[in-house]
């Protein structure tokens, strides 16, 4: 399984849904970063994600994913199992 990292804040749904989707998806352990807490991890998703603000920020095996929506159309094209396997 490749490794997952996911930035996110407290507040977000979007940040849940992914988590979930995840879990769904069989992968079920990601190393979280919540940005609310540490702004060090805020400015470090903005440089690895090519300066995207919105949460969350989902990386697989150092792979820029996207967010929610990026995950949930990365799946529906068929590329997210082989990513996740590595």
């Amino acid at each position: 399984m490749s490794k997952i990292e996911i930035y996110t804040t407290g507040i977000c749904p979007y940040c849940v849904a992914a988590k979930n989707f995840l879990l769904e998806k069989g992968a079920s352990t990601y190393e979280e970063f919540r940005v609310d807490r540490d702004p060090a991890r805020r400015d470090e998703m903005l440089v690895r994600s090519n300066q995207r603000r919105t949460v969350p920020q989902i990386f697989i095996g150092g792979q820029h994913v996207g967010g929610y929506d990026d995950l949930v159309a990365l799946d529906r094209a068929g590329g997210l199992a082989p990513l996740l396997a590595g």
